[in-house]
């Protein structure tokens, strides 16, 4: 399996990335919304005012 992030092969204690600095760039994409869930679910969308 090779890791989503730089295509190197992945290892076991991160897989499937191969390094924890490609985990935690995983993690950050994650947590800047930069990978998203599409949804129907319109009660998901916000509010305006």
């Amino acid at each position: 399996m090779t890791c989503p992030i730089c295509r190197r092969e992945s290892d076991r204690k991160y897989k499937p990335f191969c390094s924890k600095r490609c985990a935690d760039v995983d993690l950050g994409r994650w947590l800047t919304e930069s990978y998203r869930v599409e949804t129907d679910d319109e009660s998901e969308t916000p509010e305006t005012e």
